[in-house]
């Protein structure tokens, strides 16, 4: 599909006519997230990994929302959606099956607790929750582990993405992170 100044964007393509048994389905080809597919994992995460040097700034600075223990909670600076966040252990370890069981217990508790204030302070309809292991499985930053807790809503699924490369976010990051500090339950309390 290309557009009157000779973009080209994704195009949809039916199954109907190819070798096989149609499926029904169609395909949404996006070609430009072939560069980000190719690029190697040492040039995606070339220098200090964000994930270690994220608590040694400001909560403000580092969107941190939680600091734990073992794990801490920030929000995405490139979310799907507003208020997505990450829960992330400290120490510097690539996949789950590497964490230690009180960094486990405590990236559960955490993702509990991100669910609880998400869902008080946004109302989401559901929640994306997952951990991609390795480049090949998704994970834009592989070598730090990190579990997505993404707020969904009937309503935020759109072809903006796709069409135009945007993602439109309702909320500023600085605003959400204040929204959820402010919300998450203090100890003690």
């Amino acid at each position: 599909m290309r557009d009157y100044d000779g973009t080209d964007y994704p195009s949809v393509e039916s199954s109907d006519g190819f070798a096989g048994v149609p499926d029904g389905l169609q395909r949404l080809w996006t070609p430009h997230r072939i560069a980000y597919i190719e690029q190697s994992s040492a040039e995606r995460t070339a220098g200090e990994c964000v994930f270690c040097v994220a608590p040694t700034m400001s909560d403000e600075k580092a969107l941190i929302v939680h600091r734990g223990e073992h794990a801490y909670a920030l929000l995405n600076l490139f979310p799907y959606n507003s208020g997505h966040l990450l829960v992330v252990p400290y120490r510097h370890v690539a996949t789950y099956d590497l964490a230690t069981p009180e960094e486990t217990v405590e990236i559960a508790t955490i993702t509990q607790t991100a669910m609880r204030v998400l869902a008080s302070t946004s109302h989401p309809h559901g929640f994306n929750i997952g951990m991609n292991q390795g480049a090949v499985a998704g994970a834009g930053i592989s070598e730090h582990l990190h579990q997505h807790v993404v707020p969904r809503w009937a309503s935020d699924a759109n072809f903006l993405p796709i069409i135009a490369q945007t993602k439109a976010i309702p909320k500023l990051l600085g605003e959400a992170r204040q929204e959820l500090a402010d919300a998450w339950p203090r100890a003690g309390a």
